[in-house]
């Protein structure tokens, strides 16, 4: 029989059946090696299974298909161990809250690293727009232009005042998504708004520390009315890359790899070497400072990563 993971809660999944769309609690039979990292969870909510049932209606998942592809991150810093949030991703959209929780741009740098990677389609949602004060709404306004001159789409929403929420259903109709940010940003308020019979659970930001607190604690997918799933994901405060060799790094930013191209030397890594053209985009800011950071960062944590 085939399934669909719904539902992750560590040792036990929710699997829906494709044929008569019924769901039954499952385990897994057996060991998954799927890819080469230590993972913290064979599973992951979107990945296709076969599975048996035996008494008590109690499926038990015997395989699991090839994934199209998958959102991953480490489980701790420098650890070589993984966890992956979700697989086979039509679209993945970043909720990026100025404050309330802040995002740094080196967070959602990294996010979209990822998906370039294992090539998802990022989407950007810019929430919480109605919260922000003149001055604010131009550094937004900044963040959008910067991001769409490098190619990636963005927009400007609000669950509150709702915000662009038909354009951002037109976007997920029919289309498997995932919704990945701080906890805090507005995911599951998100969902919602754009479905209220879902009535997910939500909770205020912390006064004391401006941190969101964890309401969703598994990946959990829910099926829109108007066609298409969405994957609710806890709350992340860190993400990092795994399994990426520090010369492949700067293929997953288009613009420096788009850069690189008139460097002096074909093996240049836009660190320290002479007549490097990215290294002088950055200085002519026709690339982005913070971009830059991000990837000599990231370029420091795989030469760790090597070393160890």
């Amino acid at each position: 029989m085939e399934g669909l993971i719904i539902k992750s809660t560590g040792s036990w999944y929710q699997v829906l059946d494709k044929e008569n769309q019924r769901v039954y609690e499952a385990r897994i039979r057996g060991k998954f090696k799927l890819i080469k990292t230590r993972l913290t969870n064979p599973l992951a909510v979107g990945d296709v299974v076969q599975f048996q049932l035996e008494q008590d209606d109690i499926a038990w998942i015997t395989k699991i298909e090839t994934r199209r592809n998958y959102l991953i991150r480490k489980s701790v810093n420098l650890s070589k161990e993984a966890h992956i949030i979700a697989s086979n991703i039509d679209v993945a959209c970043f909720v990026f809250t100025l404050k309330h929780p802040e995002t740094s741009l080196g967070f959602l740098d990294r996010f979209l690293v990822c998906c370039e990677a294992y090539n998802i389609r990022p989407f950007i949602l810019l929430n919480k727009i109605d919260v922000l004060f003149a001055e604010e709404r131009e550094l937004t306004d900044y963040i959008a232009e910067l991001y769409q001159s490098i190619g990636y789409d963005t927009l400007e929403i609000s669950s509150y005042s709702k915000l662009n929420l038909d354009q951002l259903q037109e976007e997920l109709t029919d289309r498997v998504a995932v919704f990945f940010g701080h906890s805090g940003s507005g995911k599951s308020t998100l969902v919602n708004a754009l479905q209220p019979s879902l009535n997910l659970k939500t909770s205020e930001i912390s006064e004391t520390h401006l941190k969101g607190k964890h309401t969703t604690t598994f990946a959990q997918m829910h099926f829109w009315d108007f066609g298409g799933s969405v994957i609710d994901t806890p709350g992340v405060r860190e993400f990092a890359m795994i399994d990426v060799e520090k010369e492949e790094i700067q293929h997953y930013f288009p613009e420096i790899f788009r850069t690189g191209r008139n460097c002096r030397f074909h093996n240049c890594v836009h660190i320290n070497e002479p007549s490097c053209a990215v290294i002088a985009a950055v200085e002519q800011n026709e690339i982005a400072e913070s971009r830059y950071a991000t990837y000599l960062k990231l370029m420091d944590e795989a030469e760790e990563m090597n070393a160890q």
